[in-house]
């Protein structure tokens, strides 16, 4: 199995897909993305794989859909958050925020790369995703208010063609977007930005 974590990690070294293979698994509005304003806020994520049943796992979080604020209530993402001042940069932001969420200890936490810088404009954040890696199995221990569900999710069922689907989304009362592509996993549809992220890594491996 370690196999998988080398050959991610020289992956990573190389020249990376970057955007072209993240809208792979974006909605046709986000190919017109504008660039980043200057006031945008800066957010680190984790793809936090490790090994169970013989097989890795990714780490995903379903987030509480109780706060009217929060633009991304009951979506799938990643582990992470907002860069705090005390953040030295945004790899700690995302070790810290993984080890807040979901439990994990950051110590054990083998950082082996990261992924193309995503703007999502609904929330204004420019997210730095990283991937990383534990070489045992956790216990996760979930925030209550930030984590609703810890899904742990095998890495081989983002290859598998059958679970990537389009789908008709209701955003709010007015607007529903229409064919929308996501990864249909642990009956959940994640899509958006973490759909983004993960098309990324998939090609980064060359799985794509």
């Amino acid at each position: 199995m370690i196999d998988f974590i080398q050959q991610l990690e020289r992956s990573l070294l190389s020249p990376l897909p970057g955007r072209k293979a993240q809208y792979k698994m974006a909605h046709a509005v986000r190919q017109d993305t504008p660039p980043p304003p200057t006031n945008a806020r800066e957010a680190g994520v984790l793809a936090l794989l490790y090994p169970k049943a013989k097989d890795w796992h990714l780490t995903l979080i379903l987030r509480p859909n109780k706060n009217p604020n929060d633009r991304h209530g009951g979506q799938v993402s990643f582990p992470g958050g907002k860069r705090e001042v005390s953040d030295v940069n945004l790899e700690a932001t995302a070790l810290r925020e993984t080890e807040e969420e979901v439990g994990v200890d950051q110590r054990d936490i083998q950082v082996l790369g990261k992924l193309t810088e995503l703007y999502i404009p609904v929330s204004n954040f420019l997210v730095q995703p990283y991937v990383g890696f534990l070489d045992y199995q956790p216990v996760f221990h979930p925030q209550p208010s930030e984590v609703e569900q810890v899904l742990e999710v095998p890495f081989t069922a983002f290859l598998d063609e059958r679970n990537r689907q389009l789908i008709d989304l209701p955003i709010n009362p007015q607007i529903t977007l229409k064919k929308v592509p996501y990864f249909a996993v642990h009956q959940q549809t994640v899509w958006g930005a973490t759909a983004m992220m993960i098309s990324e890594l998939l090609e980064v491996l060359g799985q794509d």
